[in-house]
């Protein structure tokens, strides 16, 4: 395999990753567990201050997505087990690109659709990569 046949040994590499450690891809593990995370700080705020609203749970998760991330470089979830969220060149994703994301991960399936480098569809929509940091 090799990365100018379009083949590549691991999520990434087609392009300019490393294998594991800072700025690798994500991977799904890591990822799946700051859901559960952003979720879960969503339902726990939605109980405190709107006795479960499903609605208002998704509105505090989309809230928290589309906050978190031009500020912070990701959500809590992602930034507590070492994660950010850049354009594909390394730098800020800026404003629009947060709300692209968030809107399509709100979805649910453009998120569970990924390419070979374990990018969804709503990081290709908007532009962006979810990489390690440590």
């Amino acid at each position: 395999m090799s990365v100018a046949d379009g083949e590549s040994s691991y999520p990434g590499e087609r392009l300019g990753l490393p294998v594991s450690g800072p700025n690798s891809i994500a991977r799904p593990g890591r990822r799946i567990a700051a859901l559960v995370i952003d979720w879960a700080a969503a339902v726990v705020i939605s109980i405190a201050f709107f006795s479960y609203d499903s609605f208002a749970t998704l509105l505090i998760f989309v809230v928290v997505q589309i906050v978190f991330i031009p500020t912070v470089g990701g959500s809590p979830g992602h930034r507590l087990l070492g994660m950010r969220v850049v354009r594909l060149d390394g730098a800020w994703p800026g404003l629009w690109r947060p709300v692209v994301r968030t809107a399509l991960l709100a979805l649910v399936i453009p998120a569970v659709i990924w390419d070979p480098d374990q990018r969804g569809l709503h990081d290709k929509a908007a532009g962006t990569i979810l990489l390690r940091t440590s």
